[in-house]
């Protein structure tokens, strides 16, 4: 008798989409997109005709992969969360999307330097093309108790390190977004540790489950959830999911992230999602999903543990969940 043992992160099989539907779904997304290239308007109204239409749109929707589902919660409509982002380069309230339209993505450049062999700095275009990009649904979780599952198109963060060829030394991966106060409001704010800077291990980043995201909702990635290139971690809070990505850099020095420098006592370098370990001013034991008015109950690793939870063995002294 086959026994087949269910995966954290695996929808059950009566709530996948069946396969002629699956299919019907993404050849009309393919048909809306090759149409709209010909009308010279990308899908996704303003996003793309800001800009005349996004350079790789021709690339979505990415082949969805089936090994990452969304843990027994339904997708987030797209109209909530584009429209309700936290994105502090332009300002720290949650309706930013329109003020994010701002933000130029073209031309960018994303820059890998540091203890690697190969330092380069390439076109983000470029990028993009040659990288495997495929679709997964992921659990993302604010640390303000926040939730939401979104269908994220990307490729793995390993991907920059084999471009990188890291040094044997190199021990964590540095991550800084874009600057331009003159377009992003909220860069004035000189309080604020401006770049935003994010880090990670380089076993964290070699985890299957980090993820650079270029897409989303089978389209290029809408400038409010930090285009062009932006991070997914989905067993950490949101915070270290850092957006609109221009440089990364291997280091042997554990990087200070933009809240670490902003409030240690409260935003740590691991923060690994933990119900039992509670923010100093709220409790982490419940989350409440967009666009509903309750809460459900939040998951150690955020119902990842059995990819990561082997990532933080033997760390005894260390704050590894917040």
């Amino acid at each position: 008798m086959l026994i087949k043992i269910k995966r954290g992160w695996e929808i059950s099989e009566n709530r996948v989409t069946p396969e002629n539907v699956f299919a019907n779904r993404r050849q009309f997304m393919q048909g809306a997109l090759g149409g709209a290239a010909l009308l010279g308007v990308g899908i996704g109204g303003a996003a793309f005709a800001a800009e005349g239409g996004d350079p790789m749109a021709d690339l979505y929707p990415g082949k969805a992969n089936p090994a990452f589902g969304a843990l027994e919660r339904p997708l987030t409509p797209e109209k909530l969360s584009s429209t309700y982002n936290n994105f502090y380069e332009f300002a720290s309230h949650k309706q930013i999307s329109e003020s994010a339209q701002a933000l130029k993505t073209r031309p960018w450049e994303i820059r890998i330097d540091g203890l690697v062999r190969n330092p380069q700095t390439l076109d983000i275009d470029r990028l993009i093309r040659q990288m495997p990009l495929e679709e997964r649904v992921y659990r993302h979780r604010c640390v303000e108790r926040w939730s939401m599952v979104v269908p994220w198109t990307g490729f793995p963060l390993a991907g920059i390190l084999k471009l990188a060829d890291p040094e044997p030394e190199a021990r964590y991966v540095r991550m800084e977004t874009f600057q331009n106060p003159d377009i992003a409001s909220g860069q004035q704010q000189f309080w604020y540790p401006w770049p935003y800077i994010e880090g990670v291990t380089v076993e964290e980043a070699q985890n299957d489950l980090a993820f650079l995201v270029t897409g989303a909702y089978g389209k290029p990635l809408a400038k409010q959830f930090g285009a062009p290139l932006r991070l997914a971690l989905p067993w950490k809070y949101g915070f270290k999911s850092i957006k609109s990505i221009v440089r990364f850099t291997l280091t042997d020095a554990r990087p200070v992230s933009f809240w670490e420098q902003t409030n240690a006592e409260e935003y740590g370098f691991w923060a690994n999602v933990n119900p039992q370990v509670d923010h100093p001013r709220w409790s982490q034991a419940v989350e409440q999903p967009l666009g509903t008015d309750s809460t459900v109950p939040s998951v150690l690793f955020n119902g990842y543990a059995d990819q990561v939870a082997g990532l933080y063995k033997n760390m005894n002294g260390q704050n590894i969940y917040m």
